[in-house]
């Protein structure tokens, strides 16, 4: 994701945003970046169908060739909703495409992410007729692609579907905290897959709630007494931490299956997150267990609303071990010694 730049829309974009909002005769808004501001260049009025009027764009006197843009595209009625068309030449020069990137989530913040449904991404005008919007649209119709492992368990889910037989009154059962599984991002899988047998020590999950796939929020190093901090401290997440520590004088490196819920992360997301925790830990567990034998899983997850708390300590505490060798010897207790007195006055 790119840097903010900090360039807020003027209020004369806004409100002509607005207006075209109540209308609903304006077809395309087209919005420029001028003295570090997010300004009104000009509108379109609906003429056509959406498709037809896409032609609209191919004119120099809306579009040029080498400089960016952003246009505002009202889909046909009687939907309400708009699209983002993100126009930045392959010719135009960097710092413009660095400024426009940066500050694509600015304008959508400023005039309601919420009206924009889709986002267009143009590097010339061949990318804004009927056939570019049309290929557009079957790409976003798509399933996505499956990898291996998951076209794998899409296979098993069907079999059991089609194997399973008919209970009668027993299909009537609660299904209040069944667990439901999540698709993969490949970095994620990969990330968990390298924790068995990589220096860094630590992956952190989220979860996209549009399309309910887990992906890498962080993959690095972190010391056992502070990984918590790499935690986001409002939102759920999973964390898979590989703890080096001794168990009867024998290094011992075990990996641990954290589910994190703050307490003042957004319900939904509770929910989300708390529902998918155990085929999470499974699902990490058999990928971990297939790459490698060697690597060992701690035999239960863990559970915290607090991720500040997560440390070397936390964990003794949880499974009931220590992280110091068993033959670490302390000294004996001394009995009690009664305070010397003050010295006698001559």
């Amino acid at each position: 994701m790119s840097a903010s730049s900090g360039i807020t829309a003027s209020s004369e974009l806004i409100s002509s945003f607005a207006d075209a909002v109540q209308a609903k005769s304006t077809r395309f808004i087209k919005v420029s970046i001028r003295n570090e501001s997010l300004v009104h260049d000009l509108s379109v009025p609906i003429n056509a169908s959406f498709e037809d009027d896409l032609q609209q764009l191919q004119s120099d006197d809306i579009l040029q060739l080498d400089t960016p843009a952003y246009i505002l595209a009202k889909l046909d009625l009687p939907s309400a909703d708009w699209t983002a068309i993100n126009y930045v030449p392959d010719t135009a020069q960097v710092r413009e495409k660095m400024l426009y990137a940066s500050s694509r989530f600015s304008l959508l913040k400023c005039l309601g992410s919420t009206l924009f449904t889709d986002t267009l991404f143009a590097t010339s005008k061949s990318d804004l007729t009927r056939e570019a919007y049309a290929s557009h649209l079957q790409h976003v119709a798509a399933p996505n692609p499956l990898s291996k492992r998951e076209q794998e368990m899409a296979d098993l889910r069907a079999s059991e579907r089609m194997t399973a037989s008919y209970d009668g009154s027993r299909a009537r059962v609660n299904h209040i905290g069944t667990s439901i599984g999540f698709n993969w991002s490949p970095e994620a899988e990969h990330a968990v897959a390298e924790l068995g047998q990589n220096d860094k020590n630590l992956v952190i999950l989220t979860i996209d709630p549009k399309t309910e796939t887990l992906s890498q929020y962080f993959f690095g190093a972190a010391d056992a007494d502070s990984f918590g901090a790499a935690l986001p401290p409002l939102e759920p997440c999973y964390a898979l931490f590989a703890w080096q520590h001794f168990i009867h004088e024998v290094a011992t490196r075990e990996i641990v299956f954290i589910y994190c819920c703050p307490f003042r992360s957004p319900i939904k997301n509770r929910m989300l997150y708390s529902s998918g925790s155990s085929a999470t830990y499974e699902a990490a567990k058999t990928i971990l267990t297939s790459l490698s034998l060697v690597v060992s899983i701690f035999p239960r997850k863990i559970e915290t609303s607090d991720p500040t708390e997560l440390n070397s300590t936390f964990l003794e505490r949880e499974f009931g071990i220590t992280a110091l060798p068993a033959s670490t010897t302390t000294l004996p207790l001394k009995g009690f010694a009664r305070p010397r007195g003050p010295p006698r006055r001559r």
